[in-house]
């Protein structure tokens, strides 16, 4: 039987590392993973050896060493084929169940419509970094630019949070564009947390409870 793979998505500073986090503790007790199951946590990119290695270059190259756009998407390809070859797959296969803080759509809204490079390119590249793996479900935590400036205006910027608004807004329309076309679950992010959680629960719950998994 193979195993589950959740993603989470959605613009910098929308809460996904506090829901995994929490869903790190409430998954593995709520009775909706199979006995023996693992939950692999990870994250994109950097979920293996060398994409911590391509995080670093990425996010915080040297001086004077930031990859132009193009180079910056292949690093993105690279990070995601090591990811589901190493980890994601072999997981899956063993009937273990990953979580992963971002995944392809992350690429798309990104690179695509914020960095503004063919969307067709970047599907072929998704295509072949990913040899046609798909999330069993993707939760798109839906957050205004407004707001996302507001939680991150405390603390340092990466390279690509550095982008600016402009760049932001793009990347939202992106991100509302793929959680139509590709049918990811909608949470309103600019709740409690609480509220946010008990949200994830229940669609988790309604995906993945018992008579769901009757029904397959």
């Amino acid at each position: 039987m193979s195993g589950r793979f959740l993603v989470l998505e959605g613009i910098d500073s929308c809460g996904k590392t506090t829901q995994l986090r929490h869903l790190a503790n409430w998954l593995p007790r709520s009775g909706l993973m199979p006995e023996g199951a693992r939950l692999h946590l990870t994250r994109e990119p950097g979920g293996t050896a060398l994409g911590m290695a391509l995080r670093k270059l990425v996010l915080h190259p040297p001086r004077d060493a930031s990859p132009e756009p193009l180079a910056e998407l292949l690093l993105y390809a690279a990070d995601r084929a090591q990811h589901v070859a190493q980890l994601i797959r072999p997981a899956l296969e063993q009937g273990h169940w990953v979580l992963s803080d971002r995944f392809s759509g992350s690429t798309l809204a990104y690179q695509g419509y914020g960095r503004e490079l063919d969307l067709d390119l970047i599907e072929q590249l998704e295509q072949i970094a990913t040899a046609g793996l798909v999330p069993d479900l993707t939760f798109w935590f839906e957050l205004s630019v407004e707001e996302s400036l507001l939680r991150r205006d405390a603390r340092s910027n990466d390279r690509i949070e550095a982008e600016g608004v402009d760049f932001l807004t793009r990347v939202a329309t992106g991100f509302a564009v793929l959680a139509r076309e590709r049918s990811w679950v909608p949470l309103q992010a600019d709740q409690q947390v609480e509220s946010v959680s008990s949200a994830l629960e229940s669609q988790l719950k309604h995906h993945f409870g018992p008579l769901q998994e009757s029904m397959r």
